[in-house]
């Protein structure tokens, strides 16, 4: 099989470039030195911008100075240069590790197609500025509310785990540990170690602090720095993604940052205060010493209550055992019993005192009504005359009341008081009225 080298491709006349890059294709490609050209052209636009970075290389060199910036969070950056005019200026104004701001255009070399930032102004950032941004942003961020006092949450009273933000191999991460264990053997720590300065310092502490506000068994989370420069302790501790993730974590957080001068936000939005991260342990656990002393004398007066307890129940029950009623039991039956016959006495006497007045009641109610019979009447000689003829009554006869009832030699029967007899009428006597 013989290979054949393509046909070399003729470079296109100027007008048959494409005027613009969204009608280039394979078969009308801009040439890379046109495509640089319009390239710088559209940097060249660009306006000065003032940036704000790290200056991680400084060199001057036959009046020109050459520097690295690089970006304060991420891992971005730039060459920037200044030429004579400006580099002059900057020389013993600027060093190497310096927070700058800098006033930069964009510049495209189109030799090299390398990107650089011309230098117009570049001063570095004192810490008046940046103590200024801090307290602008404190103000901020406390108009949110995220600073409240009803935001704080409660520390445990003893922590399954304590989660534990601090630099690496740092002298907090020892005082903490030797403190704490100090105060309760058993205290078990979830350490994670970042970089407490510098700028990716806010960073990793952020990420530490959501890997363990997300852990199951941390109960309570440290962030803990020992003592240093100011823009070492409170600018770190004060970035706002910080004090963001700080107040919406669920876990209460303890702000251990040493520096007592100026206080990072961090003491601020944090649930708890801690002066050092040695002070820290006490917020941290309780003092096992302590502890099982108060347990001791707990104990102790439990016992002595208890014991107490016992005395006055058994005095108490000696004294029911003295009682007359547990002494001698049979006294409760004699007594009653006693009480009992004289009960009884009281009501025979009472029923014999009612049934006498019941009697007397009964003679004296039979006496009024054997006084209203007609036999009381004719037991007092009195007579009842009956008429033997025919008469309305039962019997035949009528009660004689008039003696015009009356005629000579008629027959009456008349009753006495006791028994009857008959007799002739031999006179009729008539009343004499008035």
């Amino acid at each position: 099989m013989n290979y054949q080298e393509p046909a070399s491709k003729e470079p296109l006349p100027l007008s048959a470039i494409p005027a613009s890059a969204q009608e280039t294709s394979p078969e009308t490609p801009w040439p890379l030195s046109h495509f640089s050209g319009k390239l710088r052209a559209h940097i060249d636009r660009v306006t000065p911008t003032w940036v704000e970075g790290q200056l991680v290389e400084f060199n001057l060199r036959n009046g020109t100075a050459w520097m690295t910036l690089r970006d304060l969070e991420q891992e971005v950056s730039f060459s920037a240069v200044a030429w004579r005019n400006v580099a002059g200026g900057l020389a013993g104004t600027v060093t190497p590790g310096a927070r700058v701001v800098a006033l930069v255009k964009p510049n495209l070399y189109e030799k090299s197609g390398r990107l650089s930032l011309v230098t117009q102004q570049m001063q570095p950032v004192g810490l008046g500025d940046l103590l200024a941004r801090v307290e602008q942003l404190k103000h901020q961020l406390a108009s949110e509310g995220l600073f409240d006092a009803a935001r704080k949450k409660p520390l445990p009273v003893l922590p399954a785990r304590i989660g534990l933000i601090t630099g690496r191999d740092s002298d907090a991460k020892k005082d903490i540990l030797r403190n704490v264990h100090t105060r309760w053997a058993a205290a078990q720590f979830e350490i994670r170690e970042v970089a407490t300065q510098g700028p990716t310092a806010p960073a990793e502490v952020v990420a530490a602090l959501v890997e363990l506000d997300a852990h199951p068994e941390v109960d309570v989370i440290v962030i803990a720095r020992g003592g240093g420069a100011l823009e070492e302790v409170v600018l770190p501790f004060s970035d706002e993604r910080l004090i963001r993730a700080v107040s919406h974590a669920q876990t209460p957080v303890v702000s251990a940052i040493g520096h007592e001068a100026d206080r990072p936000l961090l003491d601020e939005v944090a649930d708890v205060r801690a002066s050092t991260p040695t002070g820290s342990a006490k917020l941290l656990v309780p003092d096992e010493a302590l502890e099982r002393s108060g347990l001791t004398e707990a104990r102790s007066r439990m016992s002595s209550g208890v014991q107490r307890m016992i005395s006055r129940e058994y005095e108490a029950l000696a004294a029911i055992r003295t009682r007359p009623a547990l002494q001698r039991p049979e006294t409760m039956i004699s007594t009653r019993a006693e009480e009992l016959t004289g009960l009884r006495r009281r009501a025979l006497v009472s029923a014999e005192a009612a049934v006498g007045r019941a009697a007397d009641w009964v003679s004296h109610t039979r006496a009024r009504v054997t006084g209203l019979s007609p036999q009381s009447t004719l037991d007092r000689g009195y007579a009842v005359v009956q008429t033997t003829s025919t008469g309305s009554d039962t019997n035949g006869r009528t009660i004689v009341r008039d003696a015009s009832q009356l005629t000579p030699g008629a027959g009456v029967r008349v009753m006495v008081a006791s028994g009857e007899f008959d007799a002739d009428v031999t006179e009729v006597y008539e009343e004499k009225r008035a």
